[in-house]
């Protein structure tokens, strides 16, 4: 892992309501922990809510609305889970296009649970190796993609994972992929 202050980059979180909130906090912590910085980007200013998986729990200062932000002012994207936050994420245009903005232009990417589904929309994952909630393991082959039953998994730049269960692995390879 990392040395505390070896990943100097910035990374935006992209979420919105309805996100499963371990799957936001634990790698927020890890990425500050290793030094990076963070910014939660959203669909609208103001906060977000996670959730606890289907119960209401935190919310959080967005730091950026999407319309605003611009892949280019990043180094790295992380994607969290919960069901509804991808769900409204995809169906998005703007949040598709900066997602999309990531991939072209090559930075890491790091998905967990149904944070894949965003990936999709943005035409992301064909030809590529991945996990998810095993829900998403059908629309993952269907748009390409290898889905594998792995808690991480790295594929080039771009480090997916199934559930909140899984991210100390998830953690430890987005470091690292990170860091490269």
């Amino acid at each position: 892992m990392p040395s505390t202050q070896s990943l100097n980059c910035k990374v935006a979180i992209l979420v919105t309501d309805g996100f499963e909130q371990a799957e936001m906090t634990g790698p927020r912590q890890a990425l500050a922990d290793a030094g990076a910085q963070t910014k939660i980007v959203s669909l609208k200013p103001g906060q977000v809510r996670g959730w606890n998986h289907h119960d209401p729990a935190d919310s959080f200062p967005v730091d950026l609305a999407v319309a605003e932000a611009r892949a280019d002012d990043f180094d790295a994207l992380l994607l969290p889970g919960g069901v509804v936050n991808p769900d409204a994420l995809r169906v998005e245009p703007k949040a598709v296009a900066f997602v999309r903005d990531f991939v072209q232009s090559g930075k890491p990417i790091a998905a967990i649970c149904h944070g894949p589904w965003t990936l999709i929309e943005a035409d992301a994952v064909r030809g590529r190796k991945m996990t998810s909630w095993p829900s998403l393991r059908t629309d993952l082959r269907n748009a390409g993609a290898e889905w594998v039953d792995q808690e991480a998994v790295v594929d080039g730049k771009l480090v997916t994972s199934r559930k909140p269960d899984d991210i100390p692995a998830f953690n430890r390879e987005m470091l690292r992929v990170f860091a490269a």
